[in-house]
Order: C-alpha cells, then structure tokens, then sequence
C-alpha cells in the first residue's frame, strides 16, 4: 500500500470510528489545553494506529473483541514490536475499558506522557 493509499484509508477510518474511539478521540482534544497533541487513524509505516501524540512518541490503541482471537494476538505483537523499534510506546486498551472507566484510561495515558 502506497503513501497515498494509506492517508485515503486513515481518512475513512476516521469516519467509521467506533463508540469507543469516538468517546476516547473527545478527551483526547481537552489534553490540547495541555500542550499535548494527539492525531487520530494517522499512517505510520505500515501501519495506521488509532491514535498518536507524535511529540511524545505515545500510541494509544483501543481494541474490541476480535483482538483476543489467536491470529490478531499475533498480529498485534509484530505490530507493537515494529512500533516499538521505532521509538514508540503502546498502551492498549479495551473498547470496554474506554466506555466504562474513561477516567482511568486517560489518567494511565497521562501516566505516560
């Protein structure tokens, strides 16, 4: 997949966020007030990550269910290990975890910056 089909591809995912994502994007932008920047569905390598704090390097992925099957456990190791050797870090989180307990999520990513 090419530059461009990649940034075509983030543009649709952002319009097909999930309830969790979009619950999670909204606290996101009051971190602005901090100086801390997040982007959303945004291309790296080749990859296209949920969210990203580029000054900071932060990944915050949010994962539902199909994240627990046996292939995308794998997936999402070679995913994190390739993030990682970039010089990111990974917080994942559940799409639950994001719904029901939105301040504890936002207090570990706040951990982390």
């Amino acid at each position: 997949m090419n530059t461009n089909q990649k940034v075509v591809l983030a543009r649709q995912l952002r319009h097909r966020q999930t309830d969790a994502e979009i619950r999670l994007w909204a606290e996101l932008r009051k971190l602005r007030s901090n100086g801390i920047k997040y982007r959303r569905q945004h291309p790296i390598g080749n990859y296209i990550v949920d969210f990203v704090c580029l000054e900071e390097k932060l990944i915050i992925e949010v994962d539902g269910g199909q994240h627990n099957l046996e292939s995308e456990i794998t997936k999402d190791e070679s995913r994190t290990k390739w993030l990682e050797s970039e010089g990111y870090r990974v917080l994942r989180f559940w799409n639950n975890d994001v719904l029901t307990n939105i301040d504890g999520v936002i207090t570990r990513i706040i951990q982390e910056e």
